[in-house]
C-alpha cells in the first residue's frame, strides 16, 4: 500500500528530523472503482451502525459474505495457489463465491451468524487496544497482537451467543463505525491511517499518526456511541429476532390448523351424502 505523505518506513526517522510530516501535502488520486466500493461500503456501514438489529438478517448473511471474501482474497493473492500466483481479479472471483456461501451459512444458521458477529466486535475491540497501546509499547513478536485478537475475538463470539440481542447491537454498531472511519480515511488521506493499523500488526515502526489521523479515528467511537443508542430506541422491547422466528413458526402452525379443520369439515359434509347413496341403493336393490 502506498504512502500518501510520500516517505518510505525506512526514512521515516531522517524525513522526520528534517520536515514535518504533518505539513506535507496529500496527494489525493482517486479511482474509478476503489471510489465506488468504498462509498458502497459507506451504505453498509450507515445499514449496519443504525440499523444493523432491525436488518438481523442482511446483517448475518453481509458479516458472512465481507468475512469470508476478504479472508479468501487475501490467502489465494498473497499465497502462491497450485504453485502459480493467482491475478486480482481470480482472488477476488474466488472470494466472492466462497464469501457467498458464508453468507448463506451465517444467515441461515442463526448459531453461526451470531458466533461471527461477536467475532468481529472482539477483532475489532482489540485492534483498538493494539492501536493505543502502540503509542507507548511495541511488542517483540508478532504473537502479541495475533493471540490478542483470536483471544478477544473468540471470547467475544461466546459472549454474543449468551447475550444475543445487546452484543449484536453492539457488534453492528462498532462494526458499521469502523466501515465508515475507513471510509472517511480513504477520502480525506488516502488511508494513511489504515497503513499505520497495519503496519502496528506487522510490528513495522513507521511515521507516527498526525492530527487530523486522530480525529478521523474519533469518529469511530462517536459513531459507535450513537448507532448503539439509536438501535436501542429504534428496538426497545418491541421487536426481537428470536420474536421472528416464532411468529413465523406459529403462523405455519396456525395455517396447518386451518387446513385440518377444513378437511374435517369436507370430510363431515361428504359422510351423510354417501350415506343417503348407500340406502338408496338398499332401496333399489332389496
Amino acid at each position: 500500500m502506498a504512502d500518501p505523505t510520500g516517505l518510505s518506513s525506512e526514512g521515516a526517522g531522517e524525513g522526520l528530523s528534517e520536515v514535518d510530516v504533518c505539513s506535507l501535502d496529500i496527494e489525493r488520486k482517486y479511482d474509478v472503482i476503489p471510489a465506488v466500493i468504498c462509498s458502497m461500503c459507506c451504505l453498509f456501514g450507515i445499514i449496519y451502525c443504525f440499523f444493523g438489529y432491525r436488518c438481523f438478517k442482511a446483517v448475518m448473511f453481509l458479516s458472512g459474505l465481507m468475512f469470508g471474501s476478504v479472508i479468501i482474497f487475501l490467502l489465494c493473492h498473497k499465497e502462491h495457489v497450485l504453485d502459480t500466483q493467482l491475478s486480482v481479479e481470480a482472488s477476488a472471483g474466488i472470494g466472492l463465491g466462497i464469501g457467498l456461501l458464508c453468507g448463506l451459512v451465517t444467515m441461515l444458521v442463526r448459531s453461526v451468524g451470531l458466533f461471527m458477529t461477536g467475532l468481529l466486535l472482539g477483532l475489532l475491540l482489540a485492534l483498538a487496544a493494539l492501536l493505543v497501546t502502540h503509542q507507548f509499547y511495541t511488542p517483540t513478536t508478532v504473537w502479541v497482537p495475533l493471540g490478542a485478537l483470536l483471544g478477544t475475538g473468540m471470547l467475544f463470539a461466546v459472549l454474543t451467543l449468551q447475550w444475543q440481542k445487546l452484543f449484536t447491537m453492539l457488534s453492528t454498531a462498532v462494526f458499521g463505525a469502523a466501515i465508515m472511519t475507513v471510509c472517511a480515511d480513504y477520502f480525506v488521506e488516502m488511508l494513511a491511517l489504515g497503513t499505520h493499523v497495519y503496519d502496528c500488526l506487522r510490528l513495522t515502526p513507521g511515521p507516527p499518526l498526525c492530527w487530523y489521523s486522530w480525529v478521523i479515528l474519533g469518529i469511530w467511537p462517536a459513531l459507535s456511541l450513537i448507532g448503539v443508542l439509536v438501535q436501542w430506541k429504534l428496538t426497545d422491547d418491541s421487536f426481537s429476532h428470536t420474536e421472528v422466528v416464532i411468529s413465523r413458526r406459529q403462523k405455519r402452525v396456525q395455517l396447518m390448523r386451518i387446513r385440518e379443520k377444513d378437511a374435517k369439515k369436507r370430510q363431515q359434509a361428504e359422510l351423510p351424502a354417501k350415506s343417503a347413496g348407500q340406502t338408496d341403493g338398499h332401496r333399489q336393490f332389496p
